[in-house]
């Protein structure tokens, strides 16, 4: 086994796969942790859906970049349902599954009116459920990823006081003097442009899981707001890499074998929460 993932670490896609896969684990945990305990854990799975539908239009215009089109989408929508908020006539979690279900219904509609591609049902798998491949992946995706993931890091640090305002009371951080409405357009974005970068990597479906399974993994185990972080983000990064690692041996979807590790170590951090009494 050792031998065959030192063959196959001798190879550029293997290593740029493992990169991207490590970069989106992280962010994608730092931010699930808000999201989780804002009631946004979903939000993950509509903005996905959102991306899947621009990605439609995309393809049916024929445009050289799918990520101009659904990038900007994507943020958009995001901006619109992070601002949501309590006295909104459509609430949150009603608004993320409206626009989550439209957007994936539109996208498949348009891609079987419109085809680009003699296997509609081909394309429309692998962008839902990620590449069957690691071969996808190129070293522009890997440097894009690499940029992104930077400006995510930089943030997080930087805001993190504001973003632990802004997560567990909004109405003290705004008396406080904080702009809460500018944090929540911050992380949407983020957000955002996390969940276009990985549905190459995981799949539209899947790109939720990477939000929600470390940060209540985490939860398990730790009860601060920093513990919690940190745990997830180490619990999100373990997954991504032996996920991807089992893909290679075993010769599965690597979106769909990163989430079923992340699974498995839910599991078993409510294990040994529940033996520490804290599960």
């Amino acid at each position: 086994m050792i031998e065959t993932l030192q063959e196959y670490l001798q190879y550029d896609f293997v290593r740029y796969a493992l990169v991207v896969g490590v970069l989106i684990a992280l962010c994608s945990s730092l931010l699930g942790v808000t999201l989780v305990l804002k009631r946004y854990s979903f939000i993950g799975d509509g903005l996905a859906h959102v991306a899947f539908g621009a990605m439609a239009i995309a393809s049916v215009l024929q445009m050289t970049s799918f990520t101009y089109l659904m990038l900007p989408v994507t943020v958009l929508a995001a901006v619109l349902l992070l601002r949501t908020g309590n006295h909104a006539k459509i609430k949150g979690d009603a608004a993320v599954a409206m626009i989550s279900v439209a957007s994936l219904a539109f996208g498949y509609m348009l891609m079987n009116i419109l085809p680009t591609s003699p296997n509609v049902s081909g394309d429309v798998c692998v962008t839902l459920f990620g590449s069957t491949s690691i071969l996808t992946l190129k070293k522009e995706d890997m440097i894009l990823c690499i940029l992104l993931s930077v400006l995510v890091l930089l943030f997080f640090i930087f805001f993190y006081h504001k973003i632990f305002d802004v997560t567990f009371d909004e109405d003290f951080a705004k008396a406080s003097g904080t702009k809460v409405n500018t944090y929540n357009t911050l992380i949407a974005i983020i957000i955002a442009v996390i969940i276009v970068v990985s549905m190459n990597l995981v799949g539209s479906l899947l790109i939720s899981a990477l939000i929600i399974f470390p940060a209540l993994s985490a939860m398990r185990l730790f009860k601060s707001f920093k513990g919690v972080t940190i745990c997830s983000a180490v619990i999100s990064v373990l997954g991504a890499v032996f996920g991807i690692l089992a893909s290679i041996l075993m010769g599965t979807p690597v979106g769909s074998t990163i989430v079923s590790v992340d699974v498995v170590l839910f599991f078993l951090c409510r294990i040994i929460g529940r033996i520490g009494g804290k599960g």
